[in-house]
């Protein structure tokens, strides 16, 4: 398994890549303050908590969720009701005590890349409390006519292949698509034309700017062998090293990982669907039947918070149950 590189030791003497590789299977939530590069975290309420048991960052200036791997038309042993969780994970948000400004949701909308699909996800998102939400497409978005109906619907207004960028209260915010060009079970990759586009987005971004990528598969190298990374994500990072604040958000993993590179850290979401296995623990990858009752304690949210003026993002993994 790789490394998680992170400091050895929380406050509370945990050992930290034991812990973050335990919270993987245990759900519970970690509130992570970013700053400079160095990430500190506190364990959070258990898992059944309430949403509004979620610490509040005091000042902060503005807030988003991540959601990702909805899976919508997946009925399999690991989750036959991906709408209910789906929806416990819209009433979470709702419930939050601040309203976040907007959502980001990682890909993998749906499982077959089906109009219905499509629409059903639409649906159950119009009851969020909060409208606004960007997209970036999983490998199971684009299945059909190569992601012809995701650009139609959740592309729009985008660049190439469905990637774009943002500016949100003095942060900067980068959408990439690397999954257009993988090859079934291997590597994501970004490609020339989009490589491209985002260093000359970036051009005008000062170094003091923070910046926020997200895309489906890890742009770090989380697990070669299950193409649990993205073959040119080096390339990307390497555009990225003269900014003094990066966190980079992905799914795909369906499970809470996270590593920190000098200022960058890499942060993976958990599933609204089902988890997968701790890289390299099983043959392979896929969806991860646990035992009843257990299902809503590895799938959630990441609620993020910035304040403006500290370089701190507090991310913070609330499981559904």
């Amino acid at each position: 398994m790789n490394k998680i590189l992170l400091q050895n030791q929380t406050n509370d003497g945990i050992d930290r890549r034991g812990f973050l590789n335990c919270m993987a299977w245990a759900g519970t939530g970690v509130l992570f303050n970013a700053v400079g590069g160095v990430v500190a975290s506190s364990i959070l309420q258990p898992a059944g908590a309430h949403a509004a048991d979620v610490p509040v960052v005091s000042g902060a200036d503005f807030s988003f969720v991540q959601i990702s791997d909805s899976h919508i038309g997946f009925s399999k042993e690991a989750n036959k009701d991906v709408l209910g969780t789906l929806q416990a994970a819209v009433d979470k948000i709702n419930a939050l005590p601040t309203a976040p400004d907007f959502i980001l949701h990682t890909g993998d909308l749906t499982h077959l890349s089906e109009a219905e699909e499509f629409d059903t996800l639409e649906q159950i998102l119009k009851s969020c409390k909060t409208k606004q939400i960007f997209y970036v497409p999983g490998e199971h978005d684009v299945m059909e006519a190569k992601g012809r109906l995701y650009l139609e619907r959740f592309g729009k207004n985008t660049k190439g292949q469905g990637w774009f960028s943002f500016d949100h209260k003095g942060t900067h915010f980068i959408g990439l698509n690397n999954v257009m060009l993988q090859r079934e079970g291997r590597l994501g990759q970004l490609g020339e034309e989009q490589l491209a586009w985002l260093a000359d987005d970036l051009r005008a971004v000062k170094d003091s700017t923070p910046v926020v990528l997200f895309a489906h598969i890890p742009l770090w190298m989380v697990y070669e062998q299950w193409g649990w990374g993205t073959s040119d994500g080096e390339r990307a990072l390497g555009l990225l090293k003269r900014f003094g604040s990066v966190t980079v958000l992905n799914g795909h993993i369906h499970q809470a990982l996270q590593k920190v590179e000098g200022s960058i850290t890499f942060h993976t979401g958990m599933s609204t669907a089902f988890p997968q296995p701790a890289p390299g623990s099983a043959p392979k990858p896929g969806p991860l039947k646990v035992e009843p009752g257990k299902l809503r304690s590895v799938i959630g949210i990441t609620d993020v918070t910035y304040s403006v003026g500290s370089h701190s993002l507090a991310i913070v993994n609330a499981p559904l149950g």
